[in-house]
């Protein structure tokens, strides 16, 4: 990897992570769907798997417009973030309180993401890319909407864990 010596080199790079963490979340979504028993969690994964797929098209874009590949990096937080994401998909749990689990380890997800996109936001901001801050602060906004998303059906999900 070249050495960072502007904030354009960190974005580009932060854009990379976050291209490698939603491409690894397109592999991800559909075994947490086919995990989820609740049909309103499972149908929630697979719009979400949608969206993720809309959200690389749009980080493509600006790659594409800074001249620059998407690809060569690897984004190792979501690495982990999936791999605990596996290890609920694999434990041998009641249906709702594997629901319950699969909403946290989603949850994680999604706050890195907003994470994520909240920094690169500023970037774009102060290197004056007011496309890119439209789009990111679009994929943003998703994400959020998500977690929101996620807390909601949490609700009636972790009540039914409780109560198993």
């Amino acid at each position: 990897m070249p050495a960072l010596t502007s904030l354009k080199d960190l974005y580009i790079e932060q854009l990379k992570d976050l291209y490698s963490a939603e491409t690894q979340l397109v592999a991800a979504l559909p075994k947490m769907a086919a995990a989820a028993t609740d049909p309103q969690l499972k149908q929630g994964f697979e719009r979400h798997l949608d969206q993720t797929k809309v959200q690389a098209q749009r980080l493509e874009t600006l790659f594409k417009d800074l001249g620059e590949e998407p690809g060569g990096h690897t984004c190792k937080a979501m690495q982990g973030l999936v791999a605990e994401g596996d290890e609920m998909i694999k434990e041998d749990a009641v249906p709702a309180v594997k629901d319950a689990g699969l909403i946290a380890a989603a949850q994680r997800v999604e706050h890195y993401e907003i994470a994520g996109y909240g920094t690169v936001v500023r970037y774009a901001e102060v290197l004056g890319l007011s496309e890119h801050v439209t789009q990111l602060r679009t994929s943003e906004q998703e994400e959020k909407d998500t977690d929101l998303a996620l807390t909601s059906a949490s609700t009636a999900i972790n009540q039914a864990a409780a109560n198993a």
